[in-house]
């Protein structure tokens, strides 16, 4: 179905609702797409995060990971020394265009807070948009005049939750998904407004995450544009309700490590 008769005559005006100490990677490039594109204005991102310090990244991750805070942590900075040595260009421009819209990006204790909700008010969006954000009350989604869309990186309603993607390759599914949908009062439970997937195979983690970014960061600004020509369509989502995934334990990377480990094993033995 069809939420909007007609087309805008102008770009669209968006908000960006997301969290954490810093923008991750996804959400800093999706937001360098937003600021680029003639058809869209960016007005502005809102960030919930009770410090943008080092030790409010450490705090962060503990609250969220505890004792598997601080291998995360390196891991983080291993794959950030990883693409300024293998490609800088790249990594420099991001961090330029980030920097053009600095200005733009808010980091704030509470976003629900009413003095956001003002703020937020004020700019008169046409639409919101989540990314990495926490969940999102209805006083501030919907505030947007189409209300707001969000990213999950997974299938729904099969895998909602956290670290879908993990999750998909720990039970031996052949596909991770990716989905825009339209946020509403339930976890991961809006109508469908774009879906994408890629393969798993003998594939690493790591290598299935980066094509669901990409992807999703495509399908996402395919969307955004959709709404503003008015040809967004919303379908409800079909098929078998799954559980509701958190953040994996030690005890189930191990698992996943096994099992991938022996796909590797079985690969290199029989190429084939």
């Amino acid at each position: 179905m069809s939420e909007m008769a007609a087309g805008l005559g102008r770009p669209i005006r968006v908000v960006l609702f997301g969290g954490g100490p810093t923008l991750d990677r996804g959400a800093a490039q999706f937001l360098c797409r937003l600021e680029l594109h003639p058809d869209i204005e960016f007005l502005g991102a809102f960030c919930q995060s009770q410090s943008q310090t080092i030790f409010g990244l450490i705090e962060d991750r503990w609250r969220r990971r505890r004792f598997l805070a601080g291998p995360l942590l390196l891991a983080e900075l291993a794959s950030l020394a990883g693409r300024f040595l293998t490609r800088p260009g790249a990594e420099v421009a991001l961090r330029r265009r980030l920097a053009r819209c600095a200005n733009r990006i808010h980091y704030l204790p509470d976003i629900h807070a009413q003095g956001v909700l003002e703020r937020v008010r004020a700019l008169q969006p046409d639409l919101g948009l989540a990314y990495g954000s926490p969940i999102l009350r209805p006083e501030l989604f919907e505030i947007p005049r189409f209300g707001t869309l969000g990213i999950h990186h997974g299938k729904v309603p099969e895998y909602r939750g956290k670290k879908t993607t993990f999750w998909a390759m720990y039970n031996g599914e052949a596909t991770a998904g990716v989905t825009i949908q339209k946020i509403n009062a339930g976890l991961d439970r809006g109508h469908v407004v774009k879906e994408g997937e890629a393969l798993i195979g003998r594939r690493t983690l790591g290598r299935v995450w980066q094509e669901l970014e990409a992807l999703g960061i495509e399908l996402y600004l395919e969307a955004i544009l959709e709404v503003k020509n008015g040809r967004a369509t919303y379908r409800p989502q079909a098929g078998r309700t799954g559980k509701l995934y958190r953040d994996p334990k030690l005890r189930d990377l191990l698992v996943f490590w096994w099992r991938r480990g022996r796909i590797h094993f079985r690969s290199r033995r029989d190429p084939a």
